[in-house]
Parts: structure tokens; sequence; C-alpha cells
């Protein structure tokens, strides 16, 4: 009778001819893999952030662009001086990466700012409003068109975020007086609009140019518009913030976490397009699920469970038939190229053939 050792390793060796006979589904199934650790380490990170601007707000501090300053410094420190060595010129005009990172200190804001009047169920999930108006802005500024299963998913995200707001005037004002949850939800949508407008110019750029300059660029402008923001709006509020170690490690924990999500959303999105990478976000929705109930003790309205749900189906449905577009739209380019080669060679060899035969001719009367 064979022991264990022996079958074990019979397994092993069995499984290992496998896969040399079947090396391309093993490199994709490691491919797979990484992206969905990518993935789940971007939804840790946009949880890890939302915690500690919830527990920034709850400490009485009321100063968002200084904890973008943080996270945009962090960015410029890295990335800048990759750009700098190269010692190339830009590949977008500087003014269009102000106006992005323009945009994005103000989504950044609007969002961290509605943390002082939210909770972090709320405010985390309400970011899935990004998809609607990314949808409206694509199909008029990039001509992009969408399949009916892609607007019923994306109805479905509607009607869950509509769930989710109906939640927040349900919630039992005893929870926390100060907070005001209608307030907060409407400057998380506010701040959903000016993503959906960076996430359209973004695109762009990550498609057609560098990521890296991408990345560098947002973190120098953003720091620049965010000083000069604190300047004029929020000198007080620094001023009155305590700087003790905890107040420390919370502003550096925020900056921590902006930076993995901004390093690592460009592989993920190289790696595997839109799809997985909104279905991976989905998940940071359940941390902050956890986190509100493990360090707040607070209870949850029943509705919030069923807005998250309905999101999740409408998100999985987008998803899923955004990929199929996708595939579609790639076939149909493909094709175009290949038929405009087609019709290159076609008229090379014509072009060969009608040259042949001139010289032929001109043989012929030649030899007349």
């Amino acid at each position: 009778m064979c022991d264990s050792a022996t079958i074990l390793i019979g397994g092993f060796c069995a499984s290992s001819a496998v896969l040399r006979l079947m090396g391309v589904k093993k490199k994709a199934v490691w491919g797979l893999l990484l992206v969905l650790l990518l993935g789940q380490i971007i939804s840790f990170s946009v949880a890890a952030s939302s915690f500690a601007s919830s527990l920034i707000a709850n400490l009485g501090v009321n100063a968002p662009l200084t904890q973008l300053l943080f996270a945009y410094l962090l960015l410029t420190i890295v990335y800048v001086p990759i750009i700098l060595h190269r010692r190339e010129k830009l590949q977008i005009a500087w003014y269009w990466y102000l106006a992005l990172a323009f945009i994005d200190v103000q989504g950044n804001y609007l969002v961290v700012k509605a943390y002082q009047y939210s909770y972090i169920t709320s405010v985390t999930f309400l970011d899935c409003f990004t998809v609607v108006w990314v949808i409206i802005l694509t199909w008029y500024v990039l001509a992009t068109r969408y399949s009916l299963w892609q607007f019923v998913g994306a109805g479905a995200c509607v009607a869950g975020l509509a769930l989710a707001l109906l939640s927040d005037a349900k919630s039992p004002d005893e929870q926390d007086p100060g907070k005001i949850p209608l307030l907060g939800d409407a400057l998380v949508i506010a701040g959903t609009v000016c993503y959906a407008f960076n996430n359209v110019g973004q695109e762009y750029c990550v498609k057609n140019k560098d990521r890296v300059e991408i990345v560098a660029m947002l973190g120098l402008f953003g720091s620049l518009v965010s000083v000069v923001q604190i300047f004029l709006f929020e000198r007080k509020s620094i001023e009155a913030i305590t700087w003790s170690s905890t107040m420390i490690s919370l502003f550096a924990g925020f900056a921590g976490a902006n930076f993995t999500f901004c390093s690592v959303t460009p592989f993920v999105l190289k790696m595997s397009g839109a799809t997985l990478f909104n279905l991976s976000l989905l998940t940071s929705d359940m941390w902050a699920v956890a986190i509100q109930i493990l360090f707040y003790h607070q209870q949850i309205n029943w509705l919030y469970y069923i807005a998250f749900i309905v999101v999740t189906i409408g998100l999985i449905i987008y998803s899923l038939n955004e990929s199929s577009s996708y595939d579609k739209q790639a076939s149909i380019e493909a094709a175009a190229q290949y038929q405009q080669l087609q019709d290159e060679d076609n008229l090379t060899e014509n072009g060969s053939n009608s040259g042949r035969q001139e010289r032929t001719h001109n043989d012929e009367i030649g030899i007349c």
C-alpha cells in the first residue's frame, strides 16, 4: 500500500505534467490571481483612506485640503524625480495636467469634507455614482455607445444609490447628533461629478500617453492647487489642529493609502480593464461596513444591505457587458485594420502587375 508521501509526490508530478502541457493556461491563471490581488490592494487602500478620514473628522479636525496636500506631496516626491531623470519633454501640455489636478482636488475635497456630516459606509458607497456621470460624459464627449444591458446595469446602480440615500434619511439621529447624513451624501455626489470629469480625462491620457508622467503631474499640480486653496480657505483650520502622534499617524495613513491607490490603479486598468477594477472596488464597501460596526459600534440600516446587493448586481451586469463591448470594438478595429492592409496589398500587387505588363509591352515594342 502506498503511503501518503508517495501519493503526494505522485499527485505533484501529475499536476506538474498537466501544467506543462497547459503552459498558457497556467500563465493566465497566475495573471488572474495577480490582478485579483492588486484589485484587493486598491480596495483596501480605499477603505483605509476612508477610515483615516472618518477618524480625523471624529477628532474634530476640519482640514480636508491639508489631508490632500500630504497625499499629493507623497506622489510628487516619488514620481517627479523619475520624470526629471528621463530628461524628456512632457507628452501632454502642462495646462491640461493643471486642469485635471484642479478637478481632482475639488472632487477629493468634497468627498473628504463629507466625512464631517455622513458615515463612512455612505461615503464609500455613494462613490459608485461616478459610473453614472462617466456614462453621460463618455456618451457626449468621447462618442462612446452603450448596449441595452449596460443601461440596465447603470439603472440598477442608480436604484441602489437611491436606496442608500433613503437609508440615510431614515437613520436615527441619536447615533450622532453632529451628523447631517443627507448633506454629506450631497457632497459625495457632487464630488463624483468631479471624479467623472477627471476619470474621462485620465482615461484618454492613460490609454495614449505615459502613466508615470500622469501620476507625477497629478501629484505636482495637485500639491500646488492644494497649497493655494489652503492659503485662501483653511489657514484657521490648520492653526486649530493639535498635532499629536495620533494625528500625524492618521494624516500619514491617509497619504499612504491614496498613494497606493494612485500607484496600483494604472496597472490594474492595463492588465484587466475597468471590469475587474469596478468589481474589486465593491469590496471596499464591505470593509466600510466592518469598520462602522467594529470600530464605531454603530448599527446600519437594513436598507443599506439591500442597496448594496442592488448596486452589486448592477455593476456586474454593466461590467460584463462592458467587456463584451470592448471585445466587439477590438474585433471591429482588427477587421478594419486587416481590410486596410489587404487593400494596400491589392494596390501594391496591382501596381506590380501593371508595372510588369508595362515593361513587357515596352520590351515587345523594342523587339519590333
